[in-house]
């Protein structure tokens, strides 16, 4: 699972279509995740409430 909030994280700061304030609070989310070991479920709704913009992402890496 490290690997894949890892690879979320690059993801996410490369993203175009985010602004800098969505990128940072996810950023701040996974971050917390990595401390914490979220289940994925609970991180990836979490993050869809930031922005809907992320799914994408996520389905890009398998996580939804």
């Amino acid at each position: 699972m490290k690997k894949k909030l890892e690879e979320l994280k690059q993801k996410v700061k490369n993203h175009k279509d985010l602004e800098e304030s969505e990128k940072t609070n996810t950023i701040k989310k996974i971050d917390e995740w990595l401390l914490e070991d979220k289940a994925e479920g609970t991180f990836a709704n979490e993050l869809m409430q930031i922005s809907k913009k992320i799914t994408p992402i996520l389905e890009e890496i398998g996580l939804i």
